[in-house]
């Protein structure tokens, strides 16, 4: 007779495998959370302090560069890839992400593999202020390969109702702050993974102490508090995560019809690593320029004498902030000049 188990899912070690992560995911829970572990289902309340709370909903997953990770071994840093790509979204408009979900998706279960991608989330989670209330870990036999993974998340914020970030105030003469990323994130893996064909992962990357591997899977940083921070000066016109189409096709996204930017590539020194992708795979500034963010992960639009305000909010919250660029009259577009 054939079972479950003669057909690849191990329901033993799926139990010890959620067992395992237990402590890891509710260590980001906190008060408000509403349910156990391990159960169908779990909430949150909402915080103190909202009169019209709009709920806003973001998804994702981080990619191709999961390839890179099996390949290394290297998961630890995953998570907050995977974090990002959703808090940070949610971020752009005004609101603040309270709880999260996972979906891990593997050919078979690996014990301390996965443990280790479920502590990754459950970190950035406690440092993006969003509890980690639940997941699912699914195993796929036969359908994904005995070593892949795959991840996906979604996570669930708050903005009080007329206090959402949509950029329809932004104006001719406002300008542009950029806050720094210092890697890839997880955009652009597709073209990375082939420019890198062949190369060995485990070699030092070039004018680095780290691997290529080690370089690649830096982890994202995350922007979520510092925007919240500075959204709430109630000075921010409109902002973007800098992500899957770069800074042209995620900048122009907020602004309203009859608004150009023109950002100034002399503004801030763009990470070594794009550098040499670009470099090695002969790619063009403007393939470069639609793939990756070039070392800007983040955007805000603000009035020119709000900089100062709004930039002591982000420093308050760890993360930096430069003029990048400008706003002008014109057909709604972005340039790189």
């Amino acid at each position: 007779m054939s079972t479950y188990r003669d057909a690849g899912v191990d329901l033993a070690a799926a139990e010890r495998h959620v067992d395992r992560i237990g402590p890891l995911v509710t260590a980001s829970w906190g008060p408000n959370v509403v349910g156990g572990f391990g159960g169908f289902a779990a909430g949150v309340e909402l915080p103190d302090g909202y009169r019209r709370p709009v709920m806003m909903l973001s998804t994702d997953g981080v990619g191709t560069k999961l390839d890179i990770a099996r390949r290394s071994g290297l998961w630890d840093g995953v998570g907050y890839d995977l974090v990002a790509m959703c808090c940070d979204d949610l971020a752009v408009v005004g609101a603040e992400p309270i709880a999260f979900v996972d979906y891990l998706a593997v050919g078979a279960l690996a014990g301390d593999r996965d443990a280790r991608i479920v502590a990754s989330i459950a970190r950035a989670c406690a440092e993006a202020g969003a509890a980690l209330v639940g997941g699912e870990t699914a195993e796929h036999p036969g359908v994904m390969d005995h070593d892949a993974v795959d991840l996906a998340g979604a996570a669930l914020g708050v903005v009080e109702r007329g206090r959402e970030i949509t950029g329809e105030t932004i104006r001719p003469g406002d300008v542009v702050l950029g806050l720094p990323s210092p890697n890839l994130r997880s955009n652009g893996f597709s073209l990375v993974r082939k420019v890198l064909d062949g190369v060995d992962l485990d070699a030092r990357f070039p004018g680095e102490e780290a691997t290529v591997a080690e370089v690649l899977l830096r982890p994202s940083v995350l922007y979520g508090r510092a925007a919240l921070a500075a959204s709430r000066t109630g000075l921010v016109k409109g902002m973007a995560h800098i992500t899957g189409g770069g800074l042209p096709g995620n900048l122009i996204r907020p602004l309203p019809e009859g608004c150009r930017v023109t950002l100034d590539r002399a503004a801030w020194t763009v990470p070594d690593v794009f550098r040499v992708i670009q470099h090695t795979g002969g790619i063009s500034d403007e393939s470069m320029a639609e793939t990756f963010n070039l070392g800007i992960g983040f955007c805000l639009v603000v009035d020119g004498g709000s900089v100062d305000t709004v930039t002591e909010a982000m420093v308050a919250e760890g993360l930096s902030a430069t003029v990048v660029g400008r706003v002008t009259e014109g057909r709604r577009s972005v340039a790189l000049a």
